[in-house]
């Protein structure tokens, strides 16, 4: 038991905590950005809302709503009420960061509008990652602890779930920035000094979906490392 409880903190230590340090360097990251461009205010003094509304007018979409949601940066588009949310400093906020945010946001609403590939994978796999987040790592180390492999791939099977799920979040994200930046850019909701502020704003952020992947990969290749550790013993 001591030397699998060994083994347990050195792979949590070379493996996990690394990518939490990534997580944490991206998590500063995106708060400096969104700081930094939240400050600056764009000349066509259009707010996050009004933002959100031009993409969502640029694709044709005139069914979604959008509303204000206590926070900050708690902005996201419900796709079960159609409802893109902006937080209180992106709605009434005339500046870079809320633009490209709340064009981001919109960007989603596209996606489900449009039949996107990998939102509809993302979502048809949600519940079960659910799940798998909460039960997956625990159901696994339970059972390298008392030696129940039937546990241990469950465990493995639930959260390799998570990892695919922040696998088809990363296109998912990266395509919204890019519909904010191109609907932006063809519409000159910002200037061409203004529009860089926004892509930094927005590429801080996908970083952050970046280090989540990170960190599920990281998870899961610990608890395989164990597993066959203890196999191998």
């Amino acid at each position: 038991m001591n030397f699998f409880l060994f083994h347990l903190d050195y792979y949590y230590l070379i493996l996990v905590v690394p990518a939490l340090v990534l997580a944490l360097i991206a998590q500063i990251g995106v708060k400096r950005a969104y700081a930094k461009y939240a400050q600056v205010r764009v000349v066509s003094g259009l707010t996050g809302a009004d933002a959100a509304m031009n993409v969502l007018r640029h694709y044709g979409l005139t069914e979604v709503r959008i509303e204000r949601v206590n926070g900050k940066l708690t902005d996201h588009y419900d796709p079960r009420t159609n409802v893109i949310r902006l937080s209180d400093g992106v709605y009434g906020s005339a500046s870079v960061a809320a633009i490209g945010i709340a064009c981001h946001e919109a960007g989603h609403a596209v996606q489900y509008a449009k039949g996107y590939l990998p939102i509809k994978i993302r979502s048809a796999i949600l519940p079960v990652c659910n799940i798998g987040s909460t039960l997956g790592i625990p159901l696994a180390v339970a059972g390298l602890i008392f030696g129940a492999d039937l546990l241990v791939n469950i465990g493995l099977l639930l959260y390799s779930l998570v990892v695919i799920f922040q696998l088809a979040t990363l296109p998912v994200e990266f395509n919204a920035s890019h519909r904010a930046v191109s609907v932006i850019d063809e519409t000159g909701m910002l200037s061409e000094r203004e529009l860089p502020g926004a892509r930094s704003v927005l590429r801080a952020a996908a970083m952050t979906y970046v280090a989540a992947l990170v960190v599920s990969l990281a998870n899961l290749l610990r608890l395989l490392a164990l597993f066959a550790g203890r196999r191998n013993d």
